[in-house]
């Protein structure tokens, strides 16, 4: 049986949590104790149910190295960004050409406004991995991500019909963004890592003291230019993944640190559409032409939801029987008639 296993994130899992969270310390897992266990507490709620307000969940999975014993990655879905008091904040990023015949001069501009939304996007973030684990042959980066969009897939009615991803610029070793320091900073006097913490809790402080108006990005420096809307080198592989599954950059961006926002509806995520939720199952025979995949059971107790990396096999018409490699067979303990969500990603 396979050694790694995805699960949802447990009470009893907050130190554990913290230690990955380190690897990262961004807004959706900061390496902060107290957020730490806000966090397992409220996903927890969401997978059990307990949390009435669907645009209120936040699941977060973990993915557990079973020899070890140990949470190795984490993945998460934000059921919905904005909501009554917690705007979905951003800067929508705009071209503007301007031209003058008396001189003869020609310029390309970047335009910032900001913009609200009370209704917002599902967002999927939190993907961290061990650094000790991310050269490992099994397709573990892959794995974690990919269950958030499995998880979407046969929950539709719990997510938005725009789902984002917002992805880190490019930032100085210490953590200093340009367009922070050129933009942020100036209009709240906080540095990036205070605005940044007190932005997860409370956006009332954006809304009252950035400017309403557009922003000529040409003012700004050049650091804080080029970061606008740009990829950092440790997320560069992350817009690989998502461009080829679907997403595209939305000329959207973070109004803090200029990370892109990229956007697609579920229906144009090929792993979302290509879930299945099936109780026809049968084990992988070596004629089938396999594929790499997860494999999930979902529970109304704990630990509510647990997804292997099995060998797959989903023929065309969905009333046909999915083939399961006989190891995720085991692994899930599966009986005849068991419901299955199935996925395949390679």
């Amino acid at each position: 049986m396979s050694r790694f296993e995805i699960r949802a994130l447990l009470p009893g899992d907050e130190e554990q949590l913290h230690r990955v969270a380190k690897h990262l310390n961004s807004v959706n897992l900061p390496n902060d104790r107290k957020r730490i266990e806000e966090i397992v507490e409220l996903s927890h709620g969401s997978f059990a149910g307990l949390i009435p307000q669907k645009a209120e969940r936040e699941y977060v999975f973990v993915l557990i190295d079973r020899e070890q014993e140990k949470i190795i990655g984490t993945s998460m879905i934000m059921a919905q960004l904005g909501r009554r008091g917690a705007p979905y904040i951003y800067f929508d990023v705009i071209d503007e050409e301007k031209y003058s015949a008396t001189i003869d001069k020609h310029f390309h501009h970047t335009i910032l406004k900001i913009g609200y939304s009370y209704q917002g996007p599902t967002e999927i973030g939190g993907l961290v991995m061990d650094p000790a684990y991310r050269k490992s042959t099994e397709r573990l980066g892959t794995m974690i991500s990919y269950v958030r969009f499995l998880y979407i897939g046969a929950h539709r009615d719990l997510f938005r019909d725009e789902i984002v991803a917002e992805l880190l610029p490019p930032l100085e070793p210490d953590g200093t963004s340009h367009l922070w320091e050129a933009l942020g900073r100036r209009f709240t006097d906080m540095s990036y890592a205070e605005a940044d913490l007190l932005s997860k809790k409370n956006k009332e402080f954006i809304k009252g003291l950035f400017p309403e108006g557009v922003i000529y990005a040409t003012l700004l420096s050049k650091e804080a230019q080029d970061v606008v809307g740009k990829v950092g080198a440790q997320t560069k592989g992350v817009e690989k993944l998502l461009r080829r599954i679907g997403f595209r950059y939305a000329h959207r961006v973070d109004p803090f640190d200029g990370g892109p926002h990229f956007s697609a509806t579920p229906e144009e995520i090929a792993p979302v559409c290509e879930t299945r939720r099936t109780t026809e199952f049968r084990e992988l025979s070596p004629a089938d032409p396999k594929r790499r995949g997860l494999v999930a059971l979902e529970f109304d107790v704990p630990p509510f939801f647990r997804a292997v990396p099995a060998d797959v096999f989903t023929p065309p018409r969905s009333e046909d029987a999915v083939g399961i490699s006989a190891d995720a067979i085991a692994a899930l303990d599966l009986r005849p008639g068991r419901e299955i969500l199935v996925l395949p990603f390679g």
